[in-house]
């Protein structure tokens, strides 16, 4: 039998009472009706500590140790020992998955807004004739394009905030094209891209083309999308002529890219931007090779390769496996494609190049296509509006491999009317390579 609690007032009337009083004087209520107050135990795990088996009320295991200075917190636990340092934490109720990481930033943390009602004219459209500047050598404005741009960026006459460098980029380059686009939800573009053209020891042309997508909830995925293209990028175009093998090649320039990415950690720039429960600089990458009869790629992470025949009677494909949360669902049978991909975690992804990866596994393929064809290199921007192979062949102009600027920019249009909640960065390369300083007619 519980003992009667100890009041000091009324819990009905709220008056003052005596000690061992069985009913409140001015009301009568009857104290001993009032619930024994409950022990104070937590029965909720905090930080991965639970009272010992048997341990009496009150009872809790010795704090740890406070971490040393610099150190991140919260401190992995014994259980974590085998853990990457800074994994990401899972959506509430998702179970917590070692190695994944999300593509998107935590709201709390989200210091510019999504969305940005006023865009740049629509890249796919070519802009009319501007009218003349105020004053001698002025910007026009990319929204009214009447007002003069002032130092700062805004427009003068309508005050819209004019289009940065990386918000919309396009590049040709011999036979082949890239286009990037910030979309129309993100404030500031962070994927990235390199093309570049070679030859072989024997003088086989050869094309290459690398896409990076920064990764959102990391520090400045903006240069580590970056850091990694031109690192790849130089590491492939360097190593082909000296008669590496395609293969080798990429692999080495995924590992190039990776040391690129790394070493941002240490830079005095991401300790100023880095917020809490932000990761090390971070993004994904994607590449092709293409030579006359050999066709490349290397993947880490979530962007991807697709081929696309000349001849549309012919089967599409996609070259890559995403690094992913919902790739490793398909591959172990336990959802289907779409139900994978339609789940909240779908796009955490497994790998990725970073400081704090769990651990480097460059993919690369070889493929001998027996026919023309077209290679269509993305990020998840673009094919989450064209996911499936024969959807991006639907999409891909039929005239991709004559005309690859007009048709990237088809796709990155494509995406932007799906609704452009991510950048869209895509690269198209034919196959077979064709001799240096061919191009779109």
């Amino acid at each position: 039998m519980s003992q009667m609690p100890q009041l000091s007032a009324c819990p009905s009337c709220e008056e003052p009472l005596e000690s061992g009083d069985r009913f409140c004087g001015a009301c009568g209520y009857d104290l001993s009706a009032v619930p024994e107050r409950p022990q104070d135990n937590p029965t909720i795990t905090m930080n991965g500590s639970v009272p010992a088996q048997g341990a009496p009320a009150g009872d809790y295991p010795e704090r740890p140790p406070a971490p040393p200075s610099g150190a991140p917190w919260p401190a992995p636990g014994p259980a974590d020992a085998q853990a990457p340092a800074a994994a990401v934490p899972m959506p509430p109720e998702a179970p917590p998955a070692t190695g994944v990481r999300f593509d998107r930033r935590p709201e709390p943390e989200q210091t510019q807004p999504d969305e940005y009602l006023l865009q740049a004219p629509d890249p796919r459209v070519s802009a009319e004739p501007a009218a003349p500047a105020a004053g001698a050598g002025g910007k026009v404005c990319v929204a009214c394009r009447a007002g003069r741009v002032d130092d700062d960026g805004y427009c003068e006459n309508c005050g819209h905030a004019q289009p940065r460098e990386r918000d919309h980029m396009e590049q040709e380059s011999g036979p082949m094209a890239a286009v990037s686009d910030r979309g129309l939800r993100h404030h500031r573009n962070e994927d990235a891209f390199a093309i570049g053209t070679t030859a072989l020891p024997d003088g086989t042309p050869a094309s290459v083309a690398i896409v990076c997508d920064g990764v959102s909830s990391a520090t400045r995925p903006d240069d580590a999308s970056q850091a990694a293209s031109r690192a790849a990028s130089e590491a492939v175009l360097a190593a082909l002529p000296r008669g590496a093998h395609p293969q080798q090649a990429m692999h080495d320039a995924i590992v190039a890219a990776s040391r690129a990415v790394n070493s941002l950690a240490a830079e005095p720039a991401t300790a100023l931007e880095q917020a809490p429960h932000q990761n090390a600089p971070a993004c994904t990458i994607v590449g092709a090779v293409v030579t006359s009869g050999l066709l490349i790629v290397g993947w880490v992470g979530d962007s991807r390769a697709y081929w696309v025949p000349v001849d549309r009677s012919a089967p599409p494909a996609r070259l890559t496996e995403d690094d992913s949360w919902a790739a490793q669902m398909v591959a172990a049978g336990l959802m289907n494609e779409a139900e994978a991909y339609a789940d909240e975690r779908a796009h955490a992804i497994t790998g990725w190049l970073g400081a704090d990866a769990y651990e480097l596994e460059p993919h690369t393929a070889a493929f001998k296509p027996d026919r023309p064809g077209v290679v269509v290199v993305c990020t998840d921007g673009l094919w989450n509006y064209a996911e499936a192979a024969e959807e991006m062949a639907r999409v891909l102009p039929p005239d991709a491999a004559a005309h690859p600027l007009h048709s990237a920019r088809v796709l990155v249009g494509h995406a932007l009317d799906g609704g452009g909640h991510d950048n869209v960065t895509v690269a198209l390369v034919p196959f077979p390579a064709v001799p240096q300083g061919a191009g779109s007619a």
